[in-house]
């Protein structure tokens, strides 16, 4: 199975640096990374090119212009250009346990979809990372638990059985697309995101719901796929469900009207069928 990494970054250079580097120590290396980059500078650029030189797989770059929050079309991008069998979503502020495509791989199967987590690191433990610090992955991190979007201290280390009687579960837990993998046959047969989603919110929610409408099922990554999230400010509003907003509005319609294809999508990019590479 050939695994594509793609990463969504904005404008944070110094911490897409540390998941680069995070990525480096992984036991199974994926086959290829691309940075998906949602209009960011010179700096991230510079970073990229140095990660492109050091790791020992394959690095690409696939920029578009900043137009505002647009991750899903840039997610798209990213998925456009991987040519691996299988794809694992994360954002630029996440640092990888060595075991994390390990055990995205491990967990994969036929009908399914991964769905992880995060552990959500605080202020002075992301400014320690940051810094060149080793991530802790165990429950005594200095992390925020009780953080209604992060993983609760109970899920702070990796036990490979623990994680195999979870995914077991029914319910994926909650709909993070920092941290989640897909077949790429069942991305391109959804046609990616719905690139109409702009702005913060919903877009990951709205692809689950077209795959499970599918017929798809979506399994739990708990004590495994393990990645600490380094704080910052957050874009999200005071009520991420409300139904005046455009993201949501489109979520409904997909729920309500069983949608399984969105119209505005990856097939908009020439590599995603045709396997070319962007670079």
């Amino acid at each position: 199975m050939k695994i594509s990494l793609v990463i969504l970054t904005y404008n944070w250079p110094d911490a897409l640096d540390r998941v680069l580097q995070s990525i480096a120590t992984q036991r199974r290396m994926p086959e290829e990374v691309l940075i998906a980059d949602d209009g960011s500078g010179q700096a991230t650029t510079d970073v990229v090119a140095r990660w492109q030189r050091d790791l020992p797989v394959p690095v690409r770059h696939v920029w578009q212009d900043d137009q505002g929050f647009r991750a899903a079309r840039c997610r798209n991008l990213g998925i456009a250009a991987s040519q691996g069998d299988y794809v694992i979503l994360i954002d630029g502020d996440m640092l990888l346990h060595r075991d994390f495509v390990a055990d995205h791989a491990a967990f994969a199967a036929p009908g399914h979809f991964l769905q992880g987590g995060r552990l959500k690191a605080s202020v002075a433990e992301s400014r320690r990372l940051l810094d060149g610090g080793r991530p802790v992955f165990a429950p005594w991190m200095d992390a925020e638990f009780d953080a209604f979007d992060g993983s609760r201290r109970l899920y702070a280390f990796r036990q490979p059985l623990l994680a195999r009687w979870k995914a077991r579960a029914r319910n994926g837990g909650r709909v993070m697309s920092c941290n989640m993998s897909f077949w790429r046959e069942d991305l391109l047969r959804a046609n990616g995101f719905d690139e109409r989603m702009e702005g913060y919110g919903a877009e990951d929610r709205e692809l689950v719901a077209r795959l499970e409408n599918a017929g798809l099922r979506r399994r739990a990554l708990k004590w495994a796929g393990l990645a600490v999230h380094l704080w910052h400010n957050s874009r999200a509003p005071e009520d991420v469900d409300d139904m005046d907003l455009p993201n949501n509005r489109l979520l409904h319609a997909t729920r309500t009207q069983k949608i399984t294809r969105c119209r505005h999508g990856i097939d908009t990019h020439p590599a995603a069928s045709t396997g070319q590479r962007i670079d």
